[in-house]
């Protein structure tokens, strides 16, 4: 399995478990990402993803995206997208 880095996470909202994320890659909604930090280091599938509060189904290099988080994420931690 390979993984490719597409950016890191900006900001979590625990309240909410949404985590943003800076991408420096493209994102599509049904692709798997790998989050890796310091205590943080767990695979999920995205399921929906907003920018500025609006759903999209594709992100791009450069976009702040917010997704659901399964577990708890900090700032700095690196984003891969899982390639099969």
């Amino acid at each position: 399995m390979q993984e490719k880095e597409i950016g890191k996470i900006a900001h979590y909202y625990g309240h909410l478990s949404v985590g943003i994320i800076q991408l420096t890659d493209t994102l599509k909604i049904g692709e798997s990402i790998h989050i890796k930090g310091h205590s943080s280091d767990f695979t999920q599938s995205i399921d929906s993803m907003q920018i500025e509060h609006a759903s999209v189904s594709e992100a791009k290099l450069g976009d702040m995206v917010g997704i659901k988080i399964t577990q708890k994420v900090h700032p700095g931690d690196k984003v891969f997208k899982v390639i099969a």
